[in-house]
């Protein structure tokens, strides 16, 4: 699927995915989020920022587990809360926050 950001050609898979990682923009992220009526606000960003950063450092997308493990390390305990992640990603949080930052799918989400 084929998508104009800012006069750019971005290419995704059917479930929104990049197919070339290197397309990402901030622009794509909240481009991503309308489609699914959703506002990116500054708990999103810390999100989508983490799991870009996990990802160029671990090669993989965080899948729900480590993400909680992470966020947990890195903003606080509340930030490993599943019903918190859920009321951020509705449609689940490693899956949705991966396609807005870019990632491939995590591993071990359906």
């Amino acid at each position: 699927m084929e998508r104009e950001i800012n006069g750019k050609i971005v290419e995704t898979d059917p479930e929104g995915y990049l197919v070339n990682l290197e397309d990402w923009s901030e622009e794509l992220a909240i481009e991503l989020a309308k489609e699914d009526k959703l506002e990116l606000g500054e708990g999103h960003w810390k999100i989508i920022h983490y799991m870009r950063d996990y990802f160029s450092q671990n090669g993989t997308a965080p899948n729900l587990r480590f993400l909680q493990k992470g966020l947990k390390e890195e903003f606080g305990p509340e930030w490993s809360d599943k019903k918190f992640l859920f009321s951020l990603y509705p449609f689940g949080p490693a899956k949705q926050a991966g396609r807005y930052a870019g990632t491939p799918k995590p591993t071990g989400c359906v």
